[in-house]
């Protein structure tokens, strides 16, 4: 399993996000990321109810320490492919009930939510940093402490077994991942898909739709960015590709494919009437 957290400002952010998505362009993309999500609540802690009821009560809790910028913590744990369906609700409720003990954070509130919108399972874990007393839990060390965490939960629940970060790997294993392909790699492969994917689309939905059959998560708002199946992220300008300039492109080849059409019928006609002067002219010498 892989642990990813950071910290925020907003828990309207955050929440809507986990309930909805990313912020869509256009309604009819933001309705297909939410359905898309296949957000569950799996479980509560010290707070309850739906998205606008959680927004609420963190909130009113937040203002017991109005000085922390941070008090959003959001936890994202991604299991490996080998072990889908290996893992009940309950056992993921329990992770997150470990991951809470782990970071201090087990006597606030807290709420965890299991998304199946990618091909692996993953589960996010939302925290108020800020008790009820005021005080506040640490984000120290987060990165360590997760790595950690990760390996303690792969060996209790019996899981496939991952190298930990890079900054706790032995001299060995750095050398190992040295022969991991090189993201260089993976940023040309992406370079290219997009490239074929904006050549066969006709509007952005097409792309979206296209990338996410080669496996990538696709993040579409005021920009575009990619993330594959190994959870490496690029943004579209990264590779060449701003939101931009994709949506120039389709442009352009919709401006082509009509002109394609005015200049069709105009080339028949100019082969008729062609073909009606050897007509006139053979019938002219008989």
């Amino acid at each position: 399993m892989i642990g990813k957290i950071v910290t925020g400002k907003s828990f309207r952010g955050c929440l809507n996000y986990l309930h909805e998505g990313r912020l869509q362009p256009t309604k009819e993309l933001q309705q297909l990321e939410a359905a898309k999500k296949q957000a569950q609540v799996i479980s509560f802690n010290q707070c309850f109810g739906d998205k606008k009821q959680l927004m609420k009560q963190f909130g009113e809790v937040r203002l017991m320490n109005p000085r922390l910028s941070k008090p959003v913590f959001h936890a994202t744990i991604s299991f490996a492919y080998a072990d889908s369906n290996r893992l009940t609700i309950q056992d993921k409720a329990d992770i997150a009930t470990e991951l809470a003990k782990a970071f201090r954070f087990e006597d606030n509130q807290y709420v965890a939510i299991a998304h199946a919108d990618t091909k692996h399972e993953h589960l996010h874990i939302v925290a108020n940093r800020i008790g009820y007393n005021g005080k506040t839990a640490s984000d120290s060390n987060s990165y360590k402490r997760m790595a950690e965490f990760g390996r303690r939960m792969e060996l209790k629940y019996n899981l496939t077994q991952v190298l930990s970060p890079n900054r706790f790997l032995s001299k060995q294993e750095r050398q190992e991942q040295k022969t991991k392909p090189r993201l260089d790699n993976r940023k040309e492969l992406l370079k290219q898909r997009l490239n074929t994917a904006i050549q066969s689309s006709k509007t952005m939905l097409d792309v979206k739709q296209l990338m996410e059959k080669h496996g990538y998560e696709v993040e579409l708002g005021r920009g575009i960015a990619f993330t594959d199946q190994q959870h490496v992220r690029f943004k579209g300008s990264q590779v060449g590709f701003a939101l931009a300039t994709i949506e120039k492109k389709l442009k352009q080849q919709q401006n082509q494919q009509a002109k394609r059409q005015e200049v069709q019928p105009n080339t028949y006609l100019k082969r008729d009437r062609e073909e009606n002067e050897i007509k006139e002219r053979k019938g002219m010498r008989l």
